[in-house]
This record gives C-alpha cells, structure tokens and sequence, in this order.
C-alpha cells in the first residue's frame, strides 16, 4: 500500500471511533432520556426526540417485588405476578421495541386468572396477540384473555411504541 492509502485508511478508522464515542456520549447525555437510556414520555424534548433508547441485553423488572401479604388464609394475591421488561432491537423503520414477560410466581401452587394491569393509553405500531394482552380501556389492560396463567407459567409479548409504558398489576383473581 502507498503512504497516501495507509493515511486515508487511518483517517477513516479514527473519524469511525470519534463518531462512535461522540454518538455513545449523545445517548448518555440527551435530553428526555432518563439514565437507563428510556425515552421520558413527559418530558417535550423526549417526545421530539429521534434518537432511540439504548438497548440493553437484559430485562427490567417494571415494579418492585412485594411480599404478598397472606391474612386471612389468601392463597395468592396480585404481588404473586411478576412483570419484567425491557428494550429489544428497534423495527425496520427505527420504532423501538420492548419485550414484556409476565409471570405468576406463587409459592402456594395457584393459578391466577383475571389478570389486570395498569397501562395508560397502551398501544403499539406492531401487533399484540389480543389473546396474550389487550387493553379494555384507560389504564385496564387485560392478560392471557382473563385464562388462568398456571404457578411457574409466564406469557411474553413485544409491542413497539416511541416509549415504554409502565405496566403494574391492578387485579388478579385466585384459582
């Protein structure tokens, strides 16, 4: 190679690496992302925001565990259900996705139906099994059609949306 394609090819390595520290220091530092690279839906710079949250390998666990609270000879209660979510690889035309897994971790061996959760305005640019998730309304989105989700047994689903919604449980019925 000649000196003058050595130094081209130098060049364009170290503007890659440049670009690439100054894009990694964009996503950490912009605004409207809060500091595990989710997009802020209240924040009105977020919402005008094209950049994307930074994806990460693992999900995050949407609420805090809860012990269940056992009075009365309950055998299971809506802290039994666990929701873990998290960014997934963005669509073709650069919506972000996110995987959700809801799971029923009873200890007592119940299976929990009528599973709600809180979900705000939920909706998604790619399609959401009804049968696995659907929302009936404001803030009522419904799991596994109202079917019973068995001790150990988790449903997953992808949505994608500019924003990741905070799913809680809201109400559970014990089987």
């Amino acid at each position: 190679m000649t000196k003058r394609r050595v130094v081209a090819v130098v060049a364009v390595v170290a503007s890659l690496l440049l670009f690439g520290v100054v894009a990694v220091v964009v996503l950490l530092f912009a605004p409207g992302f809060d500091r595990d690279g989710f997009l802020k839906p209240e924040s009105s710079e977020a919402a005008n925001s094209t950049l994307t949250a930074i994806h990460r390998k693992l999900l995050v666990r949407a609420t805090a565990m809860e012990e269940p609270n056992r009075i009365r000879g309950d055998k299971c209660s809506k802290a039994d259900i666990v929701i873990n979510q998290g960014p997934t690889p963005p669509l073709p035309s650069g919506i972000p996705t996110y995987t959700v897994e809801i799971m029923n971790m009873c200890v007592t061996g119940c299976d929990i139906s009528h599973i709600h959760l809180t979900c705000g305005w939920f909706s998604s640019a790619r399609l959401v099994n009804p049968k696995i998730f659907k929302r009936l309304r404001y803030n009522d989105c419904l799991v596994n059609d109202g079917k019973p989700l068995a001790n150990g047994g988790t449903v997953s689903f992808q949505y994608a949306n500019t924003f990741s919604y905070k799913l809680s449980v809201s109400s559970v019925t014990c089987s």
